[in-house]
């Protein structure tokens, strides 16, 4: 899965993304499913998920955004005003693909290849 930013903005320095990390994971294990991996960008985050057939992707991708983008805001209030007129963290859209067929190995090293950010300016 992918979420991208609202308007692509670049937000989050390393600290957000592993608060956003540990958001996900919690919610993850409300739908008894497992982040298995997890790593972003500035302005995106790659999660592989594993998840039961019970459970809806689009219900649990919107749970997965609109936890974080509440827990966020509120242990993060510098992100805040990178998104007040949009009232939004995250974009709508979002990607979720099955990699059932894939080796789990070379998605999990695609995700960990992202270019966490290391932003002096942003802590």
């Amino acid at each position: 899965m992918a979420s991208v930013t609202k308007y692509r903005h670049p937000v989050f320095a390393d600290r957000h993304l592993t608060r956003c990390e540990e958001i996900r994971r919690a919610v993850c294990e409300d739908f008894e499913a497992e982040l298995v991996e997890f790593n972003g960008e500035n302005n995106h985050v790659h999660l592989l998920v594993n998840f039961p057939p019970k459970v809806a992707v689009s219900r649990l991708v919107n749970s997965l955004s609109g936890v974080s983008s509440r827990r966020l805001a509120k242990s993060s209030p510098d992100l805040v005003r990178h998104y007040w007129r949009a009232q939004r963290l995250w974009s709508g859209s979002y990607f979720a693909g099955s990699v059932g067929g894939a080796p789990l190995s070379i998605v999990k090293q695609y995700i960990e290849q992202q270019n966490r950010p290391h932003w002096p300016g942003l802590r």
